[in-house]
């Protein structure tokens, strides 16, 4: 007796549903291609970049230190002189570029 119009034509929308998702699949794969896809990409890189440092190699730190590898640990960390016997101890994770790299040596 006091049904709405509103109420009959919301009974069977199976479809509907599926249909007001779309945008927001669609969203969510645009998102990853743009953002987390290359963010993943260059992570990668940069956990390559830092197993590869080597002794001589000069890097550029998160802090803007310069300086020249002198020793590689096996606990994460570098230690870099960044001038006549000064050395600092750094976590690898915060190294950003190597501007130098040192060239294998030859056997």
């Amino acid at each position: 007796m006091f049904a709405t119009p509103a109420y009959a034509q919301a009974a069977g929308g199976g479809a509907a549903a599926f249909t007001s998702f779309v945008p927001l699949i669609l969203i969510f794969g645009i998102m990853y291609f743009l953002l987390i896809r290359p963010q993943q990409k260059k992570l990668k890189e940069h956990k390559a970049m830092v197993e590869a440092l080597r002794r001589g190699d000069q890097v550029l730190t998160q802090g803007g230190i310069v300086g020249k590898v002198t020793h590689v640990n096996e606990d994460g960390t570098v230690v870099v002189e960044i001038a006549d016997n000064v050395k600092v101890k750094v976590v690898k994770a915060t190294i950003v570029q190597v501007m130098n790299k040192t060239e294998p040596a030859a056997a």
